[in-house]
C-alpha cells in the first residue's frame, strides 16, 4: 500500500513518515476517523513504511522483497485483528485468524470498506460481530514470538470499539507493557466507544473526511467517468470515499433506505387521528425488524441524516443539502417545513435511543414500533 494511493490526509501522511524516519514511533496509536476516510489504508501504508525500512513516501527505496509481501498483505510481521461472527465454516468461538484469507481479499478489493461491507463480504449481514477474548489471546501468542525479519512487529486492530470487555481488559495489559519493538495501531470510527483506559494509552491521530476535489479526481482518474458525474457523486459522498464507490457502482443502500424512510414518514404523518395508519406503522416496523441489526442501525443513521437535510433546507442552507431523493412524488422541499428547531432535537434523540437499544439486542419490533408512534407526535409538533 503506497501513501500516494491514499486520498487526502496529506498532513497525517507527512507526520507518519517523518516520525518513522526519525525513529520516534509511539508503541500505541489510535487512528480515528469517519467511514471512508482512509484510516485502514493509512495504517497499512504506515506499517509497510516501517517494516520495509522505506525512505520514500511511495513506499520504495527499502527492502524490495518486503514490499512485495505487502502486495498480498502477507508480511509475517504484520498482524490484523477485526470483528468476526460465527459462520457455516466457523460455528463457534470465531476469531480473526479463522478469516485471514477472506480478510486479505476484502482489504485488497477495497481498503476503504466499512464494517457492514465486511459482514456482507462474509455473507453474515444479519449478525453483529465483535472482537473476543480469544482474539486477545492470539495477539499475545503472535507478539510473544520474535519478529521474522528482526525488526518491528505491527498489530492493526480494525474497529477497535468492537472489543468486548474481556478482550479490552487483556489488550490493556499489553498496551501497558508491550513486547519489545511492538507497535499497536487501533482503528475506530467512534473513539468514545473505546474504554477510556485504552484511549489514554494511545496517541490519537484524527482523520477528516476526504475533500470533494480529491474524491472527484480519484473517480475520474481511476474509474474513467465524466467529470460532472464524478462531481455529483463526490458531493453526495460527503467525504466518504467508500460511499462514493458504492454510488458509482449503484450498489448503495440509499435508494431502498429512501423508500423505507418515505413509507415511514408518510404513515407517521397520516396517523394523527387515523387509526388505520397505525397499522401501517406496525407493519413497517415488522418489515425493518426482519433486517440484520447492523443494517437496522445503518438505516436509522440514514434517517437521522434525512431529517438533518430537511432541517437545513427549511432554514435555506441550500448549499449544505446534498441528498436528492429519487422516490416518486417525494420532494425534500415539500417535507422540509415539517422539520424545524422545535422537533429536530427530540427526533434525533428518539432515533439515537432506538439505535442504542437495537445494538444491545433489544426486541427490534417493539423498539421500532415505539419509535414510530413517537414520530407521529413529533412530526406534527409546531
Amino acid at each position: 500500500m503506497q501513501f500516494s494511493a491514499i486520498l487526502g490526509q496529506k498532513h497525517i501522511k507527512n507526520h507518519l513518515t517523518q516520525s518513522a524516519s526519525s525513529g520516534r514511533i509511539p508503541h500505541a496509536q489510535l487512528f480515528t476517523g469517519p467511514e471512508g476516510s482512509g484510516t485502514l489504508a493509512t495504517a497499512i501504508a504506515y506499517a509497510q513504511y516501517i517494516l520495509c525500512q522505506n525512505t520514500l513516501s511511495d513506499n520504495s527505496n527499502g527492502n524490495e522483497s518486503c514490499n512485495l509481501k505487502f502486495e498480498s498483505l502477507g508480511h509475517p510481521d504484520l498482524h490484523f485483528v477485526y470483528p468476526t461472527v460465527s459462520t457455516e465454516e466457523v460455528k463457534s468461538k470465531p476469531k480473526s485468524i479463522d478469516f485471514i484469507s477472506e480478510w486479505r481479499a476484502f482489504v485488497l478489493q477495497n481498503p476503504y470498506g466499512s464494517l457492514s461491507d465486511w459482514y456482507a463480504f462474509l455473507g453474515v449481514q444479519n449478525k453483529q460481530g465483535e472482537i473476543r477474548v480469544d482474539d486477545a489471546q492470539e495477539i499475545l501468542k503472535s507478539l510473544a514470538l520474535k519478529s521474522y525479519e528482526g525488526g518491528h512487529k505491527i498489530m492493526i486492530v480494525w474497529m477497535a470499539d468492537k472489543l468486548n470487555t474481556a478482550a479490552a481488559n487483556k489488550l490493556l495489559k499489553l498496551l501497558e507493557e508491550p513486547p519489545e519493538k511492538t507497535i499497536f495501531i487501533l482503528i475506530t470510527e467512534n473513539e468514545e466507544s473505546l474504554i477510556s483506559t485504552i484511549r489514554s494509552r494511545c496517541q490519537a491521530i484524527h482523520f477528516n473526511g476526504i475533500p470533494e476535489t480529491e474524491i472527484t479526481k480519484a473517480l475520474i482518474d481511476l474509474h474513467n467517468i465524466d467529470s460532472k458525474i464524478a462531481q455529483n457523486i463526490a458531493h453526495q459522498a460527503q467525504g466518504n470515499y467508500n460511499k462514493a464507490l458504492h454510488l458509482l457502482h449503484q450498489d448503495a443502500d440509499d435508494l431502498v433506505f429512501e423508500e423505507w424512510f418515505v413509507v415511514w414518514v408518510r404513515a407517521a404523518f397520516k396517523a394523527k387521528g387515523n387509526a388505520s395508519a397505525i397499522q401501517d406503522l406496525i407493519e413497517w416496523s415488522e418489515q425493518i425488524a426482519q433486517l440484520g441489526r447492523e443494517r437496522q442501525k445503518k438505516f436509522l443513521s440514514f434517517c437521522i441524516e434525512m431529517f438533518r437535510q430537511a432541517l437545513l433546507l427549511n432554514y435555506q442552507a441550500n448549499s449544505l443539502v446534498y441528498m436528492e431523493p429519487k422516490v416518486e412524488k417525494f420532494k425534500l422541499e415539500n417535507f422540509a417545513p415539517f422539520i424545524h428547531g422545535g422537533n429536530i432535537q427530540p427526533i434525533y434523540e428518539k432515533i439515537a435511543e432506538a439505535m442504542y437499544h437495537i445494538e444491545r439486542n433489544g426486541n427490534a419490533k417493539i423498539i421500532l414500533t415505539d419509535l414510530s408512534i413517537q414520530l407521529t407526535r413529533l412530526i406534527h409538533k409546531k
